[in-house]
């Protein structure tokens, strides 16, 4: 009889030996971080120019169940970015279009389809039921609701952003006592925001930071490293220029405040 340290579940079979033996070479992943992106879920916010890297990466990584979440269709001006989708996949619903590319990559993870904006409700028990969120959304409200529903439920946000050639990129994890919120660094914002669709964004640039929150994430999944955490990296796409500053939790935050205080 099988002892419960060598159940099905708790070891990786030939093919995902082989399918992640690069990653798997690394100390700092080996096998046991491997089995944690295995038996990880993450929900993925957005699967335009910066969830398309996400997903793919997240997906080829081996990360166990993918929540992908996006209430649009795929358009022809999202292509020169949103590498999970293609030509055939316009008019079709983007986790239908991003689903079908990731199985293709690994048909070994699940996914989990939410094509209809969430709600408060609906936004709260997707959260709750993964272990990690990343934010690839593109406009503050959204990523004001998804920060308030990861600090509710003690869960971990890898949040990016990127408009014309400058792109942002942090972690806040409500379970660390001394991480930031979204809200903590960026307050009300400003609903005078532009998207990419007004102000033009360049592809590769998306494409970095998404690839940098698919990093963020496994190190979070896998435990392995330094997170981003009380970290803002700035990106200058057109200097190829790279900026850190040190954020911190502010204590009369409206969101994490008195979440922290507790």
């Amino acid at each position: 009889m099988m002892s419960d340290a060598m159940t099905p579940q708790n070891m990786l079979s030939d093919e995902e030996l082989l399918r992640y033996s690069r990653q798997i070479l690394l100390q700092q992943i080996d096998i046991a971080g491997q089995l944690r992106l295995k038996h990880s879920r993450a929900l993925i916010i957005g699967l335009g120019g910066l969830g398309s890297p996400v997903a793919l990466y997240l997906a080829a990584a081996g990360v166990g169940e993918l929540h992908l979440a996006d209430f649009d269709t795929v358009d022809l001006t999202n292509l020169q970015r949103q590498i999970a989708h293609d030509t055939q996949s316009i008019g079709q619903s983007k986790v239908d279009s991003a689903s079908k590319r990731l199985l293709a990559i690994n048909p070994q993870i699940r996914l989990q389809a939410h094509r209809q904006g969430l709600d408060s409700d609906s936004l709260a028990a997707a959260v709750a039921a993964v272990d990690l969120v990343l934010d690839c959304s593109d406009n503050f409200s959204t990523r004001e609701a998804v920060n308030a529903a990861c600090v509710a439920a003690k869960v971990p946000l890898v949040s990016g952003a990127a408009i014309r050639l400058e792109g942002q990129l942090s972690v806040f994890d409500p379970r660390r006592a001394d991480s930031p919120c979204y809200h903590c660094i960026y307050g009300h914002g400003s609903e005078a925001e532009l998207t990419c669709s007004e102000a033009g964004v360049v592809g590769p640039l998306v494409g970095l930071v998404g690839s940098l929150q698919a990093l963020e994430a496994l190190k979070l999944l896998a435990q392995f490293g330094e997170p981003l955490v009380g970290r803002l990296l700035l990106i200058d796409a057109l200097g190829s220029r790279f900026r850190e500053l040190r954020v911190k939790r502010d204590p009369g935050c409206a969101v994490c405040g008195a979440t922290h205080g507790q």
